[in-house]
């Protein structure tokens, strides 16, 4: 009865995931002309959503933020794309994200209270924007990034 318990809590905890997946990035390096796609097939289209860009990153990321641009196309075509920035450690250089482990979880607000017009697959795409400071020029494999993933919650 207690498992049984524990069971439902587990799931009870993840009811507002609507789109959760990640992807493993090789030799744990993100090369810059290379997006991470998702295809998300949504059929709400009243609720609100959090879209959340989720990143699992080890100790040889070697910056304190990350840029990202994502692009967002709609089931009808339509496209909306974003550069975004987020803190990845603090001033000390430790990781904001959350684990125990060498391997920190950061989940990073892509678009907030967000409720998807149609129905239909939605194409999300994301790259690194990475730069050395004073550069022009991106980093070309950007190190420490082991998973990139996107998350889909339902506003409760």
């Amino acid at each position: 009865m207690l498992l049984l318990g524990v069971f439902f809590v587990f799931i009870s905890c993840d009811s507002k995931s609507v789109f959760d997946e990640y992807k493993s990035l090789e030799n744990n390096s993100w090369p810059q002309a290379e997006p991470i796609n998702f295809q998300a097939k949504i059929t709400d289209t009243i609720s609100k959503n959090n879209l959340y860009v989720t990143i699992r990153n080890n100790k040889l990321y070697p910056y304190s933020n990350l840029f990202l641009i994502t692009n967002v196309i709609f089931p009808n075509g339509k496209k909306i794309v974003d550069t975004l920035q987020y803190e990845m450690a603090d001033k000390n250089g430790k990781f904001l994200g959350k684990g125990i482990s060498e391997i920190k979880h950061s989940k990073l607000i892509l678009k907030e209270n967000s409720i998807f017009p149609i129905s239909g697959t939605y194409t999300v795409s994301i790259w690194q924007a990475m730069r050395n400071n004073g550069s022009v020029n991106g980093i070309n494999q950007l190190q420490g990034i082991t998973d990139v993933g996107l998350r889909i919650e339902k506003v409760n």
